[in-house]
This record gives structure tokens, C-alpha cells and sequence, in this order.
């Protein structure tokens, strides 16, 4: 076992932490439509206000599920009304029941309020967090290569006298 003496204290290099070459495309993605929706911040009305935008930028629904850090397009709500599958690329409920959603998500609460001062911003902040998330699984490749290097190291062979990945058959 002098192979296992050899490992480090650590795993992470400078990448591991936060992705931000991924975080970066992801919110470039949909820039434009946030800094449209940036106009709602502050609104005194921005119920009629969404609907304005909505109306001239229907573009900017497929930003609204990362502001409740989803990065799917489709989410699914359930209410007393029932089962509610929300499409965010293609509009599948009128605009007023989109105000609904968004209005009990809390999202108009958030930018009346000023909560934030920029979508942008809170955006990439939202994308940071979900990262974290991603990191759980570097975490896990880069203990695999780790490992793997020492086995290598000791002279196994892959495929032959190691598997990375080993399954063995059931039979029931």
C-alpha cells in the first residue's frame, strides 16, 4: 500500500472551483432578453409593463426559469387549479397567466422592489450557485483520474487488470 501513502491532500486544481467559461456562455445565451427585462426593475406597474415587453420581445419568456435558477424550459407548477406544465420557449398559456406565475414565483416582487439593480448580474450570481452543484461531479472525474494514475503507475493495465468501471451480471 505504499502506492496509497503517495496520494495528496487535495484533488482541486484552479478549474475545479467554478466553471466560469461555462457560466459565462450559459447567461450569454440570453443576455439580451435580461437586459430587456431590466426595464421592469423598479416598475411601479409592472404587471402592464411585462405585457408590453411580452408584446414587442417575446423572446424574453426563456429567461424567466433561470431567474428561479432552473436552467430547463418547462416547469411545472401545481395549484388549486391543478397540474400546470409552463413552456418558456414556446408559449403555451396567455400572457396573463404568465403574469400569474410570475407574480406568485415572486419574480415581479424581485425586480419592483429592487431587489436586485441587474438582471445580468443576478443572473450570474443564480449560474455561480447551480455550478456549485456541477462541482460535486469534477469532484468525482478528478478522483477517478487521480486514482487512475496511481493504478497506472503501479503497473495495472486497464481493461485487463483494472476496470474503471465495474458491473458485474444478475441473474435472477
Amino acid at each position: 500500500m505504499t502506492w496509497l501513502a503517495g496520494f495528496r491532500s487535495a484533488i482541486a486544481g484552479y478549474k475545479y472551483y467554478t466553471d466560469f467559461e461555462k457560466i459565462y456562455k450559459n447567461v450569454d445565451t440570453i443576455k439580451v432578453e435580461l437586459n430587456i427585462m431590466n426595464s421592469l426593475i423598479g416598475s411601479e406597474n409592472i404587471e402592464e409593463d411585462f405585457i408590453s415587453l411580452y408584446k414587442r420581445y417575446p423572446e424574453i419568456l426563456k429567461c424567466i426559469p433561470i431567474l428561479l435558477a432552473k436552467r430547463e424550459s418547462n416547469i411545472l407548477t401545481l395549484d388549486f387549479d391543478g397540474e400546470h406544465l409552463w413552456d418558456f420557449r414556446n408559449a403555451n398559456y396567455e400572457i396573463d397567466e404568465y403574469i400569474v406565475f410570475m407574480r406568485e414565483t415572486g419574480i415581479f416582487d424581485l425586480m419592483q422592489q429592487k431587489h436586485i439593480h441587474s438582471l445580468l448580474d443576478y443572473v450570474t450570481g443564480v449560474e455561480t450557485g447551480l455550478d456549485s452543484n456541477a462541482r460535486k461531479n469534477r469532484g468525482g472525474h478528478v478522483m477517478e483520474d487521480l486514482v487512475e494514475s496511481y493504478i497506472i503507475r503501479a503497473g495495472l493495465e486497464k481493461d485487463k487488470t483494472y476496470f474503471m468501471e465495474y458491473r458485474p451480471l444478475l441473474y435472477i
